[in-house]
């Protein structure tokens, strides 16, 4: 009985020893952006400072616009808002 009391304090002590505690203090920024402005989108079209990807549509003053992929261009940002017709 004694034997298994020593090898179960030995497991448990062995369990301490491997997951230490550990504590990280993380800043709430990492998490969050708020009041910061937001990372540069490599390839998107912008509009009112929000990011849109290719194939996103919205409305503005009534006319439909579309992110599009511009043949025309060779740069690091080839796509541009174009009108959609109804």
């Amino acid at each position: 009985m004694a034997t298994a009391i020593a090898v179960v304090s030995i497991v448990a002590l062995a369990n301490q020893t491997v997951r230490p505690d550990i504590e990280v203090n993380v800043p709430p920024e990492i998490f969050s952006t708020r009041g910061q402005a937001s990372q540069p989108c490599i390839q998107c079209c912008v509009y009112q400072d929000q990011n849109y990807s290719e194939g996103a549509v919205i409305k503005v003053e009534g006319v439909l616009l579309q992110c599009q992929r511009d043949e025309q261009t060779i740069s690091t940002n080839p796509l541009v808002w174009r009108r959609v017709k109804p």
